[in-house]
């Protein structure tokens, strides 16, 4: 079985992101990792892999210092990885990202796709969606389990109150939340062996694609402002107008 991993570096979620001049998230000055979910998503792979055989290739599409988080996979256990890396990627969206990643796919043998189910950055969930109707093959989304016969694939689609079963036929695109597994951590043995596993990179040209960046968007940021400070809150003394004190905050916010 052939499957590929989508992964993304993303500046780390743990720490406070900065917008720079072109209201984009500004990575340069960011402590950049690997998507949290990303990682999942590989486990998920590797697991696969071992169960019944294959190999797993990680693509990425990112500047050149997302060469970081191809290495950790790589190191993790991946086979293999595509570095799609281009200067006229920058500014682009999801849609045209999408495109960029089914040309990848176009040119790589695959019978499941599996990512995260929204990166940590944008936190916008859609990418496996655009994958699926680019390339014709079923999106089985928010996934806490992945089984395969080799021929279809089944997942236990996440719910709040519990969990649906899909199942598709093979090549497929799953999306897996942080409930799936738990992520190993790259061995020494893995660190040294990652820098002998092939990586190839590619251009838009390389993929024929010739619309990216800002020009090709659909939308477009034009303003965005700080998030205002955490006050202190307000305190209800109940000396009998508790209730009517609660109530009138809670009408004058407009939540009731």
């Amino acid at each position: 079985m052939n499957i590929v991993v989508l992964v993304k570096q993303v500046p780390d979620s743990g720490l406070a992101r900065q917008l720079d001049a072109q209201l984009r998230v500004d990575r340069n000055g960011a402590n950049n990792v690997m998507g949290e979910l990303d990682e999942y998503a590989v486990e998920a792979a590797l697991q696969l892999k071992e169960a019944h055989g294959g190999e797993v290739t990680v693509l990425t599409l990112g500047p050149g210092q997302a060469t970081e988080t191809v290495r950790k996979t790589l190191a993790m256990g991946a086979d293999k990885a595509v570095h799609v890396e281009d200067d006229a990627v920058g500014g682009s969206d999801a849609l045209t990202t999408s495109a960029i990643l089914a040309a990848a796919l176009g040119r790589l043998e695959w019978d499941l796709v599996i990512a995260g189910a929204e990166s940590t950055d944008s936190n916008m969930g859609v990418m496996p969606q655009l994958l699926a109707a680019r390339t014709g093959a079923p999106a089985l989304t928010g996934a806490r389990k992945i089984d395969t016969d080799g021929t279809s694939v089944t997942v236990e689609h996440q719910r709040t109150n519990g969990y649906d079963v899909l199942t598709a036929d093979l090549p497929a695109i799953v999306s897996v939340w942080d409930t799936i597994n738990t992520p190993r951590y790259p061995s020494l043995k893995g660190i040294m062996a990652a820098k002998r596993k092939p990586v190839e990179t590619l251009t838009l040209a390389d993929l024929g694609v010739e619309a990216a960046g800002p020009g090709a968007a659909w939308n477009e940021v034009v303003d965005a402002a700080a998030r205002p400070e955490r006050t202190a809150g307000q305190i209800v003394t109940d000396e009998g107008q508790g209730g009517s004190a609660l109530a009138g905050f809670l009408a004058a916010e407009k939540f009731i």
